[in-house]
């Protein structure tokens, strides 16, 4: 189990989480906590078992890291401290723990960003691009804006001057988050459209497509929330308004393409539908879509908007429910998925 352990399993915090966010938007504060219990649980437990994984085999692990296919997939442990942290400060009002997951998630972005990307770049056997990209990779985006969401989160807990560094930081990490997936985006929309797809290859990530646009919504509309206590952030405001509807809008047309390709690939080509760990990376984007809507029509005063944030909850704690059952039946069966 620790020697094959999925780098991407921090993505079951990430969807946790959200969910668990979102819950609380809602006024449904029972599921909110209980999922928080859940988390903190299934992060500690990811920790310990990846610890384990670093100490006995580290070669294997390393190797795993600069896999293009797998490297990308342990950028979620960042997402999933930094959601934990944006958990903790939300549901349980906990200052202290969001400021030590933040310290943790940026010394994790640093070192596994630029491991892997540098991995990538110097390698001398690199797979071609229909084998190499995933939209796993966006999980690089997710990992960037999760920083930028605890920033702007703790900046309006913090004194100043201190809180002026939080949000520069927090539009610093917002700013550069946006980069990245134009950069990621534009290879993956190439690879959809020129080169031969498989269902095998429509994996649950690809689903980040719309998720990363979705957390970048809710780190723009943090950033708004903010401009009252950063000078600079307010005369950023129409930037910061165009853009996260900007995100917002791309995350929704994502929607009913990734629909579609999943009738495709389940229904028209009947590829089998059972549990696997990726499918984390499908519950996250639900969730958070429904966050991030919740929190742009707050801040842009948009109330039409929390229609669908409460539609949109719907999918994403059911789709949670479904993937959580399916997790304890791989526990209980002890037969790895797939």
């Amino acid at each position: 189990m620790v020697r094959d352990l999925p780098p991407a399993y921090f993505a079951l915090v990430m969807a946790t989480g959200i969910v668990s966010i979102a819950a609380k938007n809602f006024g449904l504060l029972a599921i909110s906590s209980g999922l928080f219990v859940v988390n903190v649980a299934a992060y500690s437990t990811l920790v310990v078992l990846t610890a384990l994984r670093a100490l006995r085999y580290p070669r294997r692990m390393f190797h795993d890291m600069i896999d293009h296919q797998l490297g990308p997939g342990f950028l979620t442990s960042v997402a999933a401290t930094c959601i934990l942290g944006i958990e903790s400060l939300l549901v349980s009002g906990s200052v202290m723990l969001a400021v030590g997951l933040l310290v943790v998630g940026v010394a994790l972005w640093l070192g596994l960003t630029y491991t892997i990307f540098t991995a990538f770049t110097i390698k001398r056997e690199k797979p071609p691009l229909e084998r190499g990209i995933t939209g796993a990779w966006l999980i690089a985006v997710v990992a960037t804006q999760s920083v930028a969401v605890l920033s702007a989160l703790i900046a309006r807990h913090w004194p100043q001057p201190y809180r002026l560094d939080f949000n520069f930081f927090a539009l610093s990490m917002w700013s550069w988050g946006g980069m990245f997936y134009i950069w990621i985006i534009s290879l993956i929309f190439y690879r959809y459209s020129f080169f031969a797809f498989s269902p095998s290859d429509l994996s649950p990530p690809y689903w980040i497509n719309m998720g990363a646009m979705a957390i970048s919504t809710m780190a723009g509309a943090r950033l708004i929330e903010n401009t009252p206590d950063a000078p600079f952030l307010a005369s950023l405001a129409p930037f910061l308004k165009g853009f996260t509807v900007l995100y917002w809008a791309t995350a929704t047309w994502w929607i009913p393409m990734l629909v579609l390709l999943g009738i495709w690939r389940h229904l028209v080509r009947r590829f089998p539908l059972r549990y696997d760990p990726l499918y984390w990376g499908a519950v996250f984007p639900l969730g958070m879509y429904s966050a991030a809507t919740w929190q742009m029509a707050k801040s842009l005063d948009l109330p039409f908007l929390a229609t669908t944030a409460r539609v949109m909850f719907i999918p994403a704690i059911v789709a949670w429910a479904l993937a959580f059952v399916g997790l304890l039946r791989q526990i209980l069966i002890k037969r790895p998925a797939g």
